[in-house]
């Protein structure tokens, strides 16, 4: 079985970098899901794949994957370049702006 050891992502909704320094072990699927006839569920017997461990460095969760015998492959994360101005956030109602007020 194969896990994926990872940085989330910040979620879309925020621009601030909370729950994105921790990194995460997942197991990838072992078997194929399948529908259920009756009520068009979709299911599957394999429960590693609901498992989502955390750890506070990649370190920890390569030396847990390999305490435990589990083939990981590390995804590294892109990280984005931070937007400071010089400014900051006081620039938007500065009074000596030399350019048009564009709202």
């Amino acid at each position: 079985m194969i896990a994926r050891i990872y940085q989330p992502a910040r979620t879309a909704m925020s621009s601030g970098a909370a729950k994105t320094k921790i990194w995460i072990l997942e197991y990838g699927p072992s078997q194929a899901r399948n529908i259920d006839p009756l009520m068009g569920w979709t299911g599957s017997g394999d429960t590693q794949s609901q498992v989502k461990l955390r750890f506070e460095t990649k370190d920890a969760a390569l030396d847990f994957a390999r305490e435990k015998g589990i083939d990981a492959q590390v995804v590294e994360p892109n990280k984005r370049k931070p937007n400071i101005r010089a400014g900051g956030y006081g620039e938007n109602f500065a009074t000596n702006r030399k350019g048009a007020w564009t709202h």
